[in-house]
């Protein structure tokens, strides 16, 4: 029955949420061009391949099955006791946080970590218990913000990609983040936690951005170029990814600075990405 469930089907999801009358008139071959796009049948023979495995082990087997390699340094900087919130960037919109769940699960344990996520991603079953959705509304916004608090205040490790949306192409050709929010640094001297910068080595296709860069010139609100990232999930097999946690920075420090959160935020982010120069010091690879 689990297996059912799991199994992703547009057609079945078009039924389900448009009128009968209504769906008669979306024509067949666009449904099987959307299935395609997202690679339906590739998503499904993984979530077949991982079934019925949750949380970080259902990450591992995930990378096992893409055959993907993901080489971990920096983890001698995180102290063992501490609570901490990881910030990092956000390059790929799915395979960067199945390989963060994956290496902070074998560290901390499914029990003690938490990603904050967009509600979204709540329909990924797998990792449900993982997750913490950040912008529900009405009844449920006020629930949630209040298991998020408690979380917040607990022991867990609390994670979070600040930008939001995953990197996009800026000026100059550069693959990078869109502004980081300040919520974190907020969050972060709140709850008595230092923050750990992360920096995730990684990109999509040069197609996610092209798309991405022709909407907005077109003036389109709409992030449709979002419904490329299973594809890109799917088109990664094979790679090798590389993850960097920088040193902590204290939040003590961050209270008593005289910069807004959103300064500090933007210095983070640039601490994040200086951690992407080569490495001296060996990693470890999962």
């Amino acid at each position: 029955m689990a297996e059912e469930i799991l199994q992703l089907d547009i057609k079945g999801i078009l039924k389900a949420r448009i009128p009968k009358e209504k769906l008669r008139w979306i024509p067949s071959f666009l449904i099987s061009g959307v299935e395609k796009l997202i690679r339906q049948k590739e998503l499904n023979e993984i979530l077949r391949a991982t079934l019925p495995s949750e949380g970080s082990e259902f990450s591992r087997r995930v990378l096992d099955y893409l055959d993907i390699n993901v080489e971990v340094e920096g983890l001698q900087n995180l102290k063992d006791g501490a609570r901490y919130m990881f910030a990092s960037n956000h390059p790929l919109g799915g395979l960067d946080g199945i390989a963060l769940i994956t290496v902070l699960g074998k560290k901390y344990g499914d029990d003690n970590i938490r990603f904050l996520v967009n509600d979204l991603l709540m329909n990924v079953l797998p990792l449900k218990g993982l997750f913490l959705p950040v912008n529900k509304f009405g009844k449920q916004a006020r629930e949630y913000a209040g298991i998020i608090n408690e979380k917040i205040n607990s022991d867990c490790q609390i994670f979070q990609f600040p930008a939001g949306l995953c990197s996009r192409l800026q000026r100059g050709g550069k693959i990078e983040d869109l502004e980081w929010q300040k919520s974190f640094v907020a969050k972060a001297i709140e709850s008595q936690r230092d923050i750990v910068p992360v920096y995730f080595e990684g990109r999509n296709s040069m197609k996610f951005y092209r798309t991405a860069k022709w909407r907005k010139k077109l003036g389109i609100k709409f992030n449709f170029e979002q419904i490329l990232l299973p594809s890109e999930l799917c088109k990664a097999r094979g790679s090798r990814f590389r993850i960097i946690f920088g040193k902590p920075i204290p939040w003590q420090e961050l209270k008593s600075s005289s910069l807004s959160p959103k300064v500090l935020a933007d210095r983070i982010r640039s601490e994040a990405y200086a951690l992407a120069s080569p490495s001296c010091s060996g990693g470890s690879e999962m």
